[in-house]
């Protein structure tokens, strides 16, 4: 048991990382010099605010008891009646809220008021992360997703990520499209940032997908504890490979070349198609997943500019889209465990392995599901904000840059400096 607490805290560890720098470096590197502050700054405020309301109550909503949508959030408000040894638990399933939350906020880069964010994550933490993290996580009696459906999803394929892609199409479009989208570049300040972020994320993956394992009664625990670990950690790395190989194949067929940011995307891509099926594909099954990922998600990051929405940093067609192929893809490749052989698997054959499409109906009505709960309460609370406080910063601000305007700093001051008391440009010496 200390053996598996200390494997969890490493977890733990690695899934905090996610966020900061990891995904915070990810995003920054994409967008313009001008908001790169302001975008890395979403990220660290989503981890401060969302946890502590994870503390307070979420914790509580997802985990306290039984409920069709969420539990209680007074059972065990601010960790009432929760003992030390679930702690740990209870941190790992902190940084999964948190992450879900920051990953919202490359949709809407650019031009959001700091304010505006800061009043939407708790709000969105608790009307959609939380109820979709208990349906799914929670895996109670009533639990919708997980237990009255029967869908799979090993680390949060619906909850985390099409949960956050809906998200951030929802915002998008209510927020509106930066000036000038579609018709002037826009193009990341600096991807190196980017790069790094991508092989950070990667490497804190092995911690969300790995540490999200689950014993079954029929298993020797020690013994599915080194079968289960091998498995997730093995289809978390080949499907990312894959997913490379599948974007930069679509890339170079629809734009002649094969880019930096492309093989960054695929590893995103092809870590979230991964996550809901970690548990439930063999090997075979996770490189298929990774390249069919890969490809379909560098297709579809095109949509945007063809529909008119103005999603800055893919969230949609990474997130949503990536979410959407591996949560349904588990239909059609998930392997039943076996006991006796301690190897571990999904709890249902898919079609390819004699199952019929009932594994895949399961997983379709599982998606179906996070799309209307996350797309419904994402509006809800996105037109709060607009007709009330308002979402987007002035014109003359998103023109010259957010991150002056909302937080008096700028990320790069190579020639001059901007004093921040009055404003006035001072040439250095």
């Amino acid at each position: 048991m200390d053996g598996y607490n200390a494997f969890m805290l490493l977890a733990t560890l690695l899934v905090l990382m996610m966020t900061t720098p990891a995904l915070a470096l990810f995003y920054g590197g994409m967008t313009r010099s001008k908001s790169v502050l302001n975008m890395m700054f979403m990220s660290y405020i989503s981890m401060a605010v969302v946890g502590l309301i994870w503390v307070l109550w979420g914790y509580s909503m997802v985990f306290s008891g039984d409920g069709t949508f969420f539990a209680s959030p007074a059972t065990n408000f601010a960790l009432k009646d929760v003992g030390y040894d679930g702690y740990t638990f209870m941190m790992f399933q902190l940084t999964f809220a948190v992450i879900t939350t920051a990953l919202i906020s490359g949709a809407i880069a650019d031009r959001v008021k700091f304010s505006a964010w800061l009043v939407f994550i708790p709000l969105w933490a608790t009307l959609s992360y939380f109820p979709l993290a208990h349906m799914v996580f929670g895996c109670t009696d009533s639990a919708l997703i997980c237990t009255k459906i029967g869908a799979q999803d090993y680390a949060g394929g619906t909850a985390v990520h099409i949960n956050a892609g809906v998200a951030g199409l929802v915002l998008a479009l209510v927020v509106g499209k930066r000036i000038g989208f579609g018709k002037e570049p826009m193009r990341p300040h600096n991807l190196t940032l980017t790069m790094i972020g991508a092989a950070l994320l990667w490497v804190g993956w092995y911690g969300f997908n790995v540490g999200s394992l689950i014993f079954v009664d029929d298993f020797d625990p020690s013994a599915q504890f080194l079968a289960e670990t091998g498995l997730t950690f093995s289809n978390t790395t080949v499907a990312t490979m894959g997913a490379i190989i599948g974007w930069l194949v679509i890339e170079k067929l629809l734009h002649g070349k094969a880019t930096t940011l492309g093989a960054a995307s695929g590893i995103v891509a092809g870590l979230v198609a991964i996550t809901p099926a970690a548990g439930a594909v063999n090997v075979l099954g996770a490189t298929i997943i990774g390249i069919i990922s890969g490809a379909v998600c560098a297709w579809a990051v095109g949509l945007k500019f063809k529909l008119g929405y103005d999603d800055s940093l893919d969230v949609v067609g990474v997130h949503l889209v990536g979410g959407v192929v591996g949560t349904l893809l588990i239909g059609f490749f998930s392997v039943t465990s076996d006991p006796e052989s301690n190897v571990a698997g999904g709890v249902a054959d898919g079609l390819f392995y004699g199952g019929g499409l009932g594994s895949f109906v399961d997983q379709l009505l599982g998606v179906i599901v996070a799309i209307l709960w996350s797309g419904i309460a994402t509006l809800i609370i996105a037109l709060a904000i607009k007709f009330t406080i308002g979402w987007r910063v002035t014109e003359e601000a998103e023109v010259e840059g957010i991150d002056f305007d909302q937080h008096g700093e700028t990320a790069y001051d190579l020639h001059t400096s901007l004093s921040g008391g009055s404003g006035v440009l001072n040439k250095e010496v």
